[in-house]
């Protein structure tokens, strides 16, 4: 099945494509004065106009900033043809700081070529804050675990979440509840409470129950004498309750990842586990990424990914394999590929990547896969 991208999505892309190249020249080409001082580039003139005011003196609202991003993806499976370019994200909203202390955010995601183009609320929030040892937020916000669930979809280095994360991390990233979170010196934690009833584009409709998100980390950078070394534990426990439509079937859910950064490369890994209930079964999987930066703009990801599930059917495919295949499996792996291009770091990139993954079902229902997948994206953040 072949998908033909609309006349809006063509356009988007050519206009993209045109400007993103007339910036790369225009900054490659740019005259360098050899002095200490270096000149703002194009893109941090473009860049500053996101934020639209900026006053410290002010005593009620020091600053306001326009936030969002644009995400363009092209997939290819080798299975029935499929080709598909289309818009994976387009959120757009805005981030004030009130009263010194106070962070107010509000998000929209949007859907050009669907109908309605609003399709949900993503963050609407007010955090307080005075240090980075405490942030207390409450609202709709992101419930961040599992290494790839806990990284923005801005800033992920391979082009799309692993399927560990698709399948153990919950389907909606944002959710209504309040949260403590924090970086007191080396220790990192977050503590969270979040509804988990029916969901609705917008808070839910507080029907079910609720979870509890729970993070204790730990950076070893000093010691390991590198950029960032943290280890970290996430537990999630999440009410069984038949109406929560906001999270999997998933009562428990542990992660252990750690994410290692030097200056030329780095790794980043999860293993992780969940209790299903309500006919999702318990399944557990590992990932590991390894990255290195081949030069300042370029870089190359490999990744790994393999999951087990208990019983059958407890695994799903990822977000292109799940539109051509139907079924579930019950033990997956997964080879990934990928290259990188910063333009201007993760504000404005370009990634590709190639990867094999199979899916083995033991029911015989209708989840047996083996096949090729390449996608390729831009991806711009403010």
């Amino acid at each position: 099945m072949t998908h033909q991208p609309s006349h809006f999505v063509r356009a988007i892309t050519f206009t993209l494509s045109t400007a993103c190249a007339f910036a790369a020249e225009t900054s490659a080409t740019a005259p360098n004065s050899g002095s200490a001082t270096t000149s703002p580039s194009l893109y941090d003139q473009i860049w500053k106009y996101t934020e639209f005011y900026h006053n410290d003196d002010n005593r009620v609202i020091q600053s306001f900033r326009f936030t969002g991003r644009f995400q363009l993806d092209y997939a290819v499976l080798d299975h029935d043809d499929f080709d598909d370019l289309a818009i994976r994200r387009f959120r757009v909203g805005g981030k004030a700081v009130v009263f010194k202390d106070f962070t107010v955010h509000g998000e929209v995601d949007l859907q050009p070529e669907a109908d309605p183009v609003y399709q949900k609320l993503t963050d609407a929030y007010i955090a307080w804050s005075r240090s980075d040892a405490l942030v207390l937020t409450a609202g709709k916000h992101s419930a961040p675990f599992t290494m790839d669930g806990s990284t923005s979809s801005k800033e992920l280095l391979a082009i799309d979440r692993a399927n560990l994360a698709n399948n153990l991390w919950f389907p909606q990233e944002y959710f209504p509840g309040v949260s403590a979170a924090g970086r007191p010196g080396k220790w990192r934690y977050f503590l969270g409470l979040y509804s988990s009833g029916s969901a609705t584009p917008e808070f839910g409709n507080f029907d079910g129950g609720v979870f509890v998100l729970s993070t204790i980390g730990y950076d070893f950078a000093e010691s390991l004498k590198a950029k960032k070394a943290v280890l970290a534990v996430n537990y999630v426990y999440n009410q069984e309750d038949e109406d929560n439509t906001f999270t999997r079937s998933l009562g428990d859910v542990v992660s252990l990842n750690f994410n290692f950064e030097k200056s030329r490369w780095g790794f980043r890994t999860d293993l992780s586990g969940g209790l299903g209930y309500g006919g999702q079964s318990d399944l557990w999987g590992v990932m590991l990424m390894p990255y290195f930066n081949l030069t300042p703009k370029f870089q190359a990801v490999a990744r790994y990914t393999w999951m087990e599930s208990r019983d059958d059917n407890g695994i799903r495919f990822a977000r292109y394999e799940d539109q051509v295949i139907s079924g579930r499996g019950d033990k997956y792996s997964e080879g990934y590929l990928g290259l990188n291009y910063y333009l201007y770091g993760h504000k404005l990139k370009l990634q590709t990547g190639v990867q094999y993954a199979d899916m083995r079902d033991s029911a015989n229902d209708g989840g047996d896969y083996s096949g090729w997948a390449w996608t390729t994206g831009l991806r711009i953040g403010w």
